[in-house]
């Protein structure tokens, strides 16, 4: 089973230990092992801070970050020392225009997991938008924020 993640930018670290307990049932109690992710934003720096912590527990999980767009380490050197390892660029990303690469990534997030947790305070914006996506899609949405 797979899963992905949809927040908002600014979303408090104070999530982390919501987001631990959640990440921990969907592991152990409905076999999720594949984790998606986006890289932008602290929700996302969060996630991805908690999988790591997550995987010395669970060696079997795997995740990975989905990227909107290949980064561009000529006008950002700091993006060299960013890991991307385990990245997953989606082949139907390669013509998108860069103003709507993360949209259409996140219908690709929507598309390919079957859980999607979410930390949506507001009922607008992109966070909100591929949420309700999700719940329309049928996928199993799980709010952090109640």
């Amino acid at each position: 089973m797979k899963c992905t993640f949809f927040g908002h930018r600014n979303t408090s670290s104070e999530i982390m230990p919501k987001l631990c307990e959640t990440l921990t049932d969907l592991i152990e109690n409905k076999n999720v092992d594949t984790f998606y992710v986006g890289n932008q934003g602290n929700f996302d720096s969060s996630v991805k801070k908690a999988l790591k912590i997550l995987k010395m527990s669970y060696p079997h999980i795997k995740y990975y970050v989905v990227l909107a767009y290949m980064p561009n380490i000529n006008q950002n050197p700091r993006e060299c020392y960013i890991d991307y390892s385990e990245s997953i660029y989606p082949e139907c990303l390669e013509f998108v225009p860069k103003r709507f690469a993360i949209s259409h990534r996140n219908k690709w997030l929507v598309n390919n997991c079957d859980f999607v947790v979410t930390c949506v305070s507001r009922s607008f914006g992109g966070a909100a938008k591929f949420k309700n996506m999700a719940v329309k899609n049928g996928k199993t949405v799980i709010e952090l924020n109640e």
